[in-house]
């Protein structure tokens, strides 16, 4: 409908019908505007926020940082480079299996009392901070089970954050898949073990690889989790499990930004940077995955 067309039609309805039309128009124009504005906002501080990261962190990325491990407050990351990933995807490697087993569960067998029990258990853990989920950490494990800071303590820990993630999406994936389908595979004669591993899983693969990387986007940017139980060391993980402290890119933010050094501020820029690439490419994997699903 043009402009002139709707003064028209306006102008033939009666006073009701057109304080009615105006008075919607109007909440509607300031609607947007407002929806334009904080979507205006919250552009303009990620891109500022990128922008910042990018340019402080660029001119601090050597050759070296990659190849030298930290030395107090100077030299490179690769042992806390190699730490990030290594604890972020022993943590995945854990929670993942966890998860999506919990979420198939809840999709199809959770109507009952234990279903609902789950879910409002996994709600809840979504909302417990993750300092206290380090210092549950460090409680359990570092402490009670004699680890010390350590790789497994701190993929644990991560392993915990990330279950309710991957466990609510999985089921919410699961249950967009079409009834039919699963009285199509039953009426063929398959069991609910093959429903689920041939029919179900396949079908809803996209958004249950979308929730797991997002888990893991969430996990590898987490920096009080860590300092309960993965601690912080200046050396290149040995392959020690436990009793060994392990670097990772988030205690060189937290920690070396406070340091009256250049040296330190130096680091503390080219981890932020690191790290915010690691997590932007997995959250572009995530949208990949997500949009060229099946």
């Amino acid at each position: 409908m043009n402009a002139s067309t709707e003064t028209e039609l306006l102008s033939k309805a009666n006073p009701a019908n057109r304080a009615v039309y105006l008075r919607r128009r109007v909440s509607g124009i300031i609607g947007w505007t407002l929806a334009s504005i904080a979507i205006g906002i919250m552009a303009f501080v990620l891109l500022y926020l990128l922008g910042f990261v990018l340019v402080r962190g660029a001119q601090a990325l050597k050759l070296d940082t990659f190849l030298t491990d930290t030395q107090g407050i100077a030299g490179g990351l690769r042992n806390a480079i190699v730490g990030s990933l290594l604890i972020s995807g022993f943590g995945l490697v854990i929670a993942a299996p966890v998860g999506i087993s919990a979420g198939v569960f809840l999709s199809e067998y959770g109507n009952g009392w234990l279903g609902r029990t789950g879910r409002f258990m996994s709600d809840v853990l979504v909302g417990v901070p993750s300092i206290v989920l380090g210092y549950f950490g460090y409680i359990t494990m570092v402490l009670y089970l004699g680890w010390k800071f350590s790789l497994a303590a701190g993929s644990l820990t991560l392993a915990i954050m990330m279950l309710p993630y991957i466990a609510r999406t999985s089921e919410m994936a699961l249950r967009q898949v079409p009834l039919s389908a699963r009285e199509a595979a039953y009426g063929l004669g398959c069991g609910e073990g093959r429903v689920i591993w041939s029919i179900l899983l396949p079908a809803a693969r996209g958004p249950i690889i979308t929730g797991v990387l997002l888990a893991l986007a969430i996990a590898l940017g987490e920096t009080a989790p860590l300092l309960y139980t993965a601690g912080w060391s200046n050396y290149m993980w040995t392959g020690q499990f436990t009793h060994e402290g392990v670097g990772y890119l988030t205690y060189v933010i937290w920690s070396f930004i406070g340091e009256p050094y250049e040296s330190a501020h130096q680091l503390a820029y080219a981890a932020a940077l690191l790290i915010t690439l690691m997590v932007l490419a997995i959250n572009l994997a995530a949208r990949a995955v997500f949009y060229r699903r099946p």
